[in-house]
C-alpha cells in the first residue's frame, strides 16, 4: 500500500499539488477498499474515521482532482450516484463491469477483450485510443436464478389452481 500511495504523491507533484494528510486518507480508504465502488459520502464516512476534522467538501475536491489526474476513476451505473474507483497500475485501461438491473450488484472484468477493437480502430481510422470503459447491465446469476425458481413454483402454483 506504501508504495501506491507513494506513487499518488508523485503523480500529484509532477503537476503541482502536494499530498495533504486530507488526500493521504482519502487514498488510503480507496486503496483499503478497492472493490467497492465507494461513493463520495462512502469514502468521506472512512475518512471521517482516521481524519476525524476532514470535512465533506476537503473529500469531494480530493476525488475530482484525483479524478481529473486520472487516478482515479468516477463512475455513474445509472443511479445517479457517481462512485469512486482506484485505477489499477498494471492495466493500460480501466477493467470493466457488470450491473445487475435486479439487485444493483456489481462484478469486474479484468480481462481487456476489446483490444483487437482498439487495434483496428487504428488501423483503419488512424485513431489512436487511449482509454475506454464498458459496462454491461443485465441481471446477475443469483437474481437469474430467483426469477428460475419464482417461474418454477409460480408455473406449479398455476397448474394447482386451473385444476381446482
Amino acid at each position: 500500500m506504501e508504495a501506491r500511495i507513494e506513487k499518488v504523491k508523485q503523480q500529484l507533484q509532477a503537476q503541482g499539488y502536494k499530498l495533504t494528510p486530507q488526500r493521504e486518507a482519502t487514498v488510503r480508504v480507496l486503496l483499503e477498499n478497492e472493490e467497492d465502488h465507494l461513493s463520495a459520502e462512502d469514502v468521506f464516512m472512512l475518512v471521517k474515521e482516521i481524519a476525524p476534522e476532514i470535512g465533506l467538501a476537503t473529500v469531494y475536491r480530493t476525488l475530482e482532482l484525483l479524478s481529473e489526474m486520472h487516478i482515479v476513476e468516477k463512475l455513474n451505473f445509472g443511479d445517479g450516484v457517481a462512485r469512486y474507483d482506484l485505477r489499477a497500475e498494471t492495466n493500460k485501461h480501466h477493467h470493466h463491469h457488470l450491473i445487475c438491473v435486479q439487485c444493483g450488484s456489481m462484478s469486474e472484468i479484468m480481462d481487456d477483450w476489446l483490444t483487437p477493437l482498439e487495434e483496428r480502430l487504428e488501423k483503419e481510422y488512424g485513431f489512436t485510443v487511449l482509454d475506454h470503459r464498458l459496462d454491461f447491465q443485465g441481471i446477475c446469476a443469483k437474481c437469474n436464478e430467483k426469477l428460475k425458481e419464482q417461474e418454477a413454483g409460480g408455473s406449479s402454483e398455476d397448474k394447482v389452481s386451473s385444476e381446482v
